[in-house]
């Protein structure tokens, strides 16, 4: 499956027991020559908390666990309920941290209610020690000293979506040097479990071009939680007002944010496709 191209391994874990799938197997799988391919592969199971319909887990295509996809979860709900495992719309879907409630529209789109962005330095996981930053309207912006693509400061902000992301504002994000720098922001120490390195392009304050580099993915045509990361680090700063359009080299995916009201951080509201490619059988 895929949304707005990136694309994802849906596998039934319900009906069959994957639990022993190794490492090794997952980055198999994964691999464009070797195996199916894909930039992350989706698990469905059953829910372990009683708030849940279903339980969700996501490997990337390095074959390591991680906690969120915004595209994925648009696919998930779509593979139940085209599978029908479920007859339920909205879901409510068990991830890492969190439970998100999707909605399939009869359009085809999916409407995702990816909840509260975190900008808690513990919790994204960040450590800031050491490094300069800057005051951009309401949010904190940090240097990030970069060896590539030539020696300089990369001003981000710095947010979860139930998955770290540093996002940075371009000039123009086509020639922006994204598999340069990219693979440097990923592993920065920074981010004790990596993060996700955002380029963001404003067009104006309803609409941004975005390519992101991925943690143990590379650079996808599309990420969800990085259109929601990219979209609150523009409203804080200044730049933009929700809703946002988010134009990704495979698609669009729309971004509405409420910001902080009354203390309380609003949750940030996601849609957009979700495609089915094909469907098989493979022995691993």
């Amino acid at each position: 499956m895929h949304g707005a191209g990136n694309d994802f391994i849906v596998l039934n874990g319900i009906d069959q027991d994957l639990s022993d799938i190794t490492t090794e197997q997952w980055q198999t799988l994964a691999h464009r020559q070797f195996g199916v391919g894909a930039d992350q592969i989706l698990i469905v199971e059953k829910a372990t908390r009683p708030d849940a319909d279903f339980r969700y887990r996501i490997f990337n295509a390095d074959g390591g666990e991680v906690e969120q996809c915004g595209n994925g979860s648009r696919c998930f709900v779509r593979f139940v309920l085209d599978q029908g495992l479920s007859t339920k719309n909205p879901l409510r879907v068990e991830v890492a941290h969190t439970v998100l409630t999707l909605k399939s529209h009869p359009d085809g789109q999916v409407e995702v209610d990816m909840g509260a962005p975190i900008f808690e330095h513990n919790q994204i996981p960040f450590n800031a020690n050491g490094l300069a930053s800057v005051q951009a309207f309401q949010e904190i912006l940090y240097a990030l000293p970069l060896n590539q693509p030539a020696t300089h400061d990369s001003l981000v902000g710095v947010i979860s979506m139930g998955n770290p992301h540093a996002v940075q504002v371009v000039a123009d994000v086509d020639s922006a040097a994204v598999l340069e720098e990219g693979p440097e922001i990923e592993s920065y120490p920074a981010f004790p479990n990596r993060v996700n390195a955002g380029y963001m392009q404003v067009m104006n304050r309803h609409e941004i071009k975005l390519r992101v580099y991925e943690r143990g993915a590379g650079e996808t045509l599309a990420c969800g939680t990085g259109a929601c990361a990219a979209v609150v680090s523009g409203i804080r700063r200044g730049l933009l007002d929700s809703p946002v359009k988010v134009h990704t080299r495979g698609g669009d995916l729309q971004i509405a944010w409420g910001g902080i009201a009354h203390n309380i951080v609003q949750p940030v509201i996601m849609t957009g496709p979700a495609v089915t490619v094909f469907e098989g059988e493979t022995e691993i």
